[in-house]
């Protein structure tokens, strides 16, 4: 059932998408953020693979109606090591789907929309997020099925 959940998110979630957006995709370990941004990314149509981008730490899917950079910051130390990624440029011709947003503390943007995961394994799963003025209409979404 989470699968299902998570999909309808995601589909609206890649309906509202726009160049220029921060997604900020918080929760412990196994709350399903890279399952959250993997259903974003095939909502904006990618077929292929979605990696978790854990170890190289960002995945550019170019090409959907929305470019995405997939950024995982969990293996950062300090937020300073976040500015050799890029990410302002980015926001040029993509949205970022940021999982650990943490990480960069006060550096995160503050027109990121914050989606929170709660719950891990077979525990009940919960989403909360926080809306900035940026988001105002477009989240949320209406999550009728």
């Amino acid at each position: 059932m989470f699968i299902d959940e998570v999909s309808h998110v995601a589909e609206k979630l890649a309906a509202v998408l726009r160049v220029g957006d921060v997604v900020a995709l918080s929760g412990e370990l196994g709350a399903g953020k890279t399952t959250l941004a993997r259903a974003v990314i095939a909502a904006l149509g990618w077929a292929g693979e979605v990696p978790s981008p854990t170890f190289n730490l960002v995945q550019d899917y170019p090409g959907l109606r929305v470019p995405v950079w997939h950024v995982d910051l969990y293996r950062l130390e300090t937020a300073a090591e976040a500015d050799a990624l890029g990410l302002d440029e980015a926001l040029f011709d993509h949205a970022l789907l940021l999982e650990w947003p943490e990480r960069l503390g006060a550096a995160l943007w503050p027109e990121a929309l914050w989606l929170r995961l709660e719950g891990a394994g077979e525990a009940a799963r919960r989403l909360t997020w926080r809306v900035p003025d940026a988001w105002e209409g477009r989240w949320p979404p209406t999550l009728q099925h």
